[in-house]
């Protein structure tokens, strides 16, 4: 699938990388702090546990309908824990700018529009915590103003991104991309947004577990007959929560490549 066929359904790109402030936060049992936001493991466990457990039983009963038995793998959902904190991160932050900016953010999205995509049936809180976050996320964007000038290196991290997914072509020139993308107006947005978010987070003073990976924010675009969900790192663990040196990794931690994050 070539790039120019994506269009921006909510294209968030926090390109600049943030120092995360510790400041004392420092237990091991919670994932991520935003001001005087946190989110224990175990919450975040919940939230990808309920996610697993809906995504098996929906294609438990696709395959019966089929006469086929899933598999084990079959019935596991590619999303990791790593993608439920990036979303509660970047909802927080989001909604954060939204009203330090005065900014109406109407429900618009809902998780049933979003299973497909997603290939997270609408009942998980998953989905529709991403229906919430592109609410925001594209309430925002249509409320900040636009980048004037696109850098090489912020046109090529989104490329990147959406590459990473399969949904576009991999080892297009800077030129290529460009032309791909047209006036680049998600991009501009992107870029928009995530200084607003950027802002937001030094402000909030964030720190993540470093049982995490670097945080990053999720995205989608469309190529006009699908959703393609990705994400941009946009925060490092430099200031973890935890003074845990080497921590022992979560129960049933993802592999080292995961969907849905960046190395």
């Amino acid at each position: 699938m070539r790039a120019r066929r994506l269009i921006a359904a909510a294209s968030v790109a926090a390109l600049g990388v943030l120092s995360l402030a510790a400041c004392g936060k420092s237990a091991p049992d919670v994932a991520a702090y935003v001001g005087d936001t946190s989110w224990s493991t175990a919450r975040v466990d919940e939230i990808y546990d309920d996610l697993q457990a809906k995504y098996g039983e929906a294609v438990r009963q696709e395959a019966s309908q089929a006469g086929a038995t899933p598999s084990p793998d079959q019935l596991r959902s590619s999303v990791t824990r790593q993608d439920v904190l990036n979303l509660l991160i970047s909802l927080e932050l989001g909604k954060r700018v939204a009203a330090a900016k005065n900014v109406q953010v109407p429900d618009q999205v809902s998780p049933e529009e979003l299973q497909q995509g997603l290939r997270v049936p609408a009942a998980a809180e998953y989905t529709r915590l991403w229906g919430e976050w592109i609410d925001v996320s594209q309430a925002l964007s249509q409320q900040l103003p636009l980048a004037e000038q696109l850098s090489d290196d912020a046109v090529m991290a989104v490329y990147r991104a959406i590459a990473k997914t399969g949904a576009i072509d991999g080892g297009l020139s800077v030129d290529q991309v460009r032309q791909a993308f047209g006036d680049g107006g998600f991009v501009r947005a992107a870029s928009a947004l995530s200084a607003a978010l950027q802002e937001e987070a030094e402000r909030a003073d964030i720190a993540v577990n470093p049982r995490f990976r670097t945080v990053g924010v999720p995205s989608v675009v469309s190529t006009g007959q699908a959703l393609v969900f990705y994400s941009l790192p946009y925060i490092d663990q430099n200031g973890p929560v935890t003074d845990i040196s080497t921590p022992e990794p979560l129960p049933s931690a993802e592999p080292a490549e995961t969907a849905g994050t960046d190395s």
